[in-house]
C-alpha cells in the first residue's frame, strides 16, 4: 500500500507535495478539516484513511492539539534546568490551561524557559512580556548565545559573502564531478548527525545508480533535546548548507534538493525560504562545454515528529505517507525519495563541503584525528558558566570543552548526557578519558552523536530522568515495530511505579526489556534508548539499586 501511495505522490512532484497539502488541511478553528482531507484524497487518488493516518501523526496537525494556543518546551534541557513549572504558571495567568500544549525542544537549551507562541519561539525572560506578545505590540525577541571555537574554526569563522559563495559554486560546476568526489573522499568527512557515515560513500552510491531522477535531502529535523548546532547553521550560515546541497547534487547527478526543516525552528524556515532564491537563479547552468546542469532547492516545513530525524521516516514524511521507519535494504541511495536514489545528509555535514572544496580535501583531513577528521560543533546547556555553541577540532579533550570553553559549571553535576536522548550518560569521573571524536566515545561505551552536552545536577533524581527518556521515546515512536512501541511504554510504567511508591523492579525482567529494545527495534530510537539506561545502571548502582530487586 505505501508503495502505491508513494508512486501516486511522486506524480505530483516536489512543487505540489502531498505532505504540504496535509498541513493545509489544518484549520485554526476546526483542526483537521474533514472536507479538505476528502478533497486531498480525491486529488491525489489515495484513500481517506491514508490521508487521515498520515496527518494525525504530527504534533502540530493532530486534532488533539487543535485548541492549543501556546506550547511549553518539554525537552530534556528545560526539564533538568527546572524552569518550566514556573513558566507554565506564568502562561496560565494569560491562557486557559487547556490551551497550553507541550513540544519537545525548541533549541533554546542555553537559557531555557522556552515556549512556542503564534508561530515563533521564545525563551529566557520572554515570558515576562507575554502581555505584549499577545497584544502584538512585540512580535520577536532576539535571543543571544555565545558562539566560540578552539582550533581551526571552519564553521564558526566569518563565512564568505553570498556573492563569493555563488561564484565558487559556478566555478566548481565546470569541474569534473569525479574529481570533486575524490576531494570529499580524501577529506574523510563523516556524517555529523550521529551515525558518522562518510559523505563520499553516499554521494558515490547515488552517482552510480542509473535513474532519471535523483535527490539530495538535507535532514534539518534536529530534534535531539539539548542540540542547537543545526539551528545555528540554518539561521546564521544558510549559504554554506545550500552550497553543500547544490554541489552534492552536481556530483551525484541529482536534480532536486530538499531541506526538511522542523516546524519547531520557524525562524530557520523563514531564513531558508529566502536564502534558496539566489541559488535557484543560477540553474539551469550552461557549462563551457555546452553541458546543462539542472538543480532546484526546495524548503519543506515539517509538522512536529522526532522520528523524522531518522532518514527513512523523513523520506516517508516527504512523500505524504505516515512517517514510519523503513526496513533496509534497500538503502536510500538505491530506493529513497519517491523510490529514487537519494542522499540524505545532516545540516552540519553539508555545511563542511565549502571548506573542503575551497581549500582541498587534505587541508580538512589533517584537522582532527586519523579516523575523525575536521571539526565538530558542540551545544552546551545552561548549567555551564559559558553556555552556547562551540566548535572544536576532532580529538579535543572533553575536559577542555567543559572547563575552558564552558567555563566550568554553576552547580555540582553528577553526569552529562551527550549526543541526544539516545546518547551516552557520562559520569563526571569519565570526562578525563574522552576526546571529541567518534572512536573515543565508542571505545568507552558512549556515543558522540549530535554532540549536545546536557548536565544532570547532583540534586536531580536519575530515576526521574530515565523515566523522562522512556516517556520521550513512547511519545515519539512511529509505532511500526513492537519493541519500541510497546517496550518504551512498559519501561516508563515500571519506572513510574518504582518512583511513586514501595515497588521494586524485577532486574531480570528489566534486563530482558532493555535487551529486546536494543536488538529488536528497527531504528535508533528504540535501539538507542538502552545506551543511556545501561550507562546509568553501570555507573550509578548506589542511587538506582534501591528501585530494583
Amino acid at each position: 500500500m505505501s508503495k502505491n501511495v508513494r508512486n501516486l505522490s511522486a506524480r505530483r512532484g516536489l512543487d505540489n507535495r502531498l505532505f504540504d497539502r496535509l498541513a493545509e488541511a489544518r484549520s485554526e478553528k476546526k483542526g483537521l478539516d474533514q472536507e479538505v482531507m476528502h478533497q486531498i484524497s480525491d486529488e491525489y487518488l489515495v484513500g481517506n484513511a491514508n490521508v487521515y493516518g498520515a496527518a494525525t501523526f504530527y504534533d502540530f496537525l493532530n486534532p488533539e492539539q487543535s485548541n492549543k494556543k501556546v506550547f511549553v518546551c518539554a525537552g530534556s534541557a528545560c526539564l533538568l534546568a527546572g524552569t518550566q513549572q514556573a513558566l507554565q504558571q506564568t502562561l496560565e495567568q494569560h491562557f486557559d490551561p487547556t490551551s497550553i500544549g507541550e513540544v519537545y525542544c525548541l533549541g533554546r537549551c542555553y537559557e531555557n524557559s522556552a515556549f512556542h507562541y503564534h508561530g515563533l519561539n521564545y525563551s529566557g525572560q520572554a515570558a515576562a512580556q507575554i502581555t505584549e506578545l499577545k497584544a502584538g505590540s512585540v512580535t520577536t525577541i532576539a535571543d543571544q548565545y555565545t558562539v566560540g571555537s578552539l582550533g581551526k574554526g571552519l564553521l564558526t569563522a566569518e563565512h564568505p559573502s553570498l556573492e563569493q559563495t555563488l561564484k565558487t559554486l559556478i566555478q566548481l560546476l565546470e569541474s569534473d564531478p569525479e574529481q570533486l568526489l575524490e576531494e570529499i573522499t580524501l577529506s574523510g568527512l563523516r556524517g555529523r548527525g550521529g551515525a558518522g557515515f562518510p559523505l563520499a560513500i553516499k554521494l558515490a552510491g547515488v552517482k552510480k545508480e542509473n535513474a532519471e531522477e535523483k535527490y539530495i535531502v538535507c535532514n534539518a529535523d534536529e530534534g535531539d533535546p539539548g542540540a542547537f548546532s543545526d539551528r545555528y547553521l540554518l539561521e546564521q550560515k544558510a549559504q554554506l548548507v545550500l552550497f553543500g546541497m547544490a554541489i552534492s547534487g552536481y556530483i551525484s547527478g541529482a536534480q532536486d534538493g530538499v531541506l526538511y526543516i522542523r516546524a519547531e525552528y520557524p525562524e530557520a524556515i523563514s531564513i531558508l525560504q529566502k536564502a534558496i532564491e539566489p541559488f535557484n537563479r543560477i540553474f539551469p547552468h550552461q557549462k563551457r562545454n555546452g553541458e546543462r546542469v539542472d538543480f532546484k532547492l526546495h524548503v519543506v516545513k515539517a509538522q512536529g515528529a522526532y522520528i523524522c530525524g531518522e532518514e527513512t521516516a523523513l523520506l516517508s514524511s516527504l512523500e505524504g505517507l505516515r512517517p514510519e521507519v523503513r526496513t533496509r535494504p534497500p538503502f536510500p541511495t538505491q530506493y529513497g525519495l519517491f523510490g529514487k536514489p537519494t542522499a540524505v545528509n545532516n545540516v552540519e555535514t553539508l555545511a563542511n563541503v565549502y571548506a573542503i572544496l575551497s581549500d582541498g580535501g587534505m587541508a580538512f583531513k589533517v584537522i582532527g584525528t586519523a579516523k575523525s577528521s575536521g571539526t565538530k560543533l558542540l551545544s552546551l546547556d545552561s548549567y555551564f558558566n559559558n553556555p552556547g555553541l562551540y566548535e572544536v577540532d576532532m580529538g579535543t579533550p572533553l575536559s577542555v570543552v567543559i572547563n575552558e570553553l564552558g567555563g566550568g559549571l554553576k552547580e555540582p553535576i553528577k553526569a552529562f548526557h551527550i549526543g541526544g536522548p539516545l546518547g551516552g550518560l557520562v559520569p563526571l569521573h569519565k570526562i578525563a578519558d574522552l576526546t571529541i571524536d567518534f572512536e573515543s566515545f565508542a571505545s568507552q561505551g558512549f556515543l558522540l552523536g549530535h554532540a549536545s552536552i546536557l548536565s544532570i545536577p547532583t540534586r536531580f533524581p536519575l530515576l526521574e530522568y530515565l523515566e523522562h527518556l522512556f516517556a520521550f521515546t513512547a511519545h515519539e515512536s512511529c509505532g511500526k515495530c513492537f519493541p519500541c512501541r510497546i517496550g518504551s511504554v512498559r519501561g516508563k510504567e515500571l519506572l513510574q511505579k518504582a518512583r511513586a511508591g514501595n515497588y521494586q523492579i524485577d532486574r531480570e525482567l528489566w534486563d530482558d526489556l532493555i535487551d529486546t529494545l536494543e536488538k529488536g527495534s528497527l531504528c535508533a530510537l528504540g535501539g538507542g534508548l538502552p545506551l543511556p539506561v545501561k550507562n546509568a545502571m553501570q555507573y550509578f548502582p548506589a542511587e538506582l539499586g534501591a528501585y530494583f530487586k
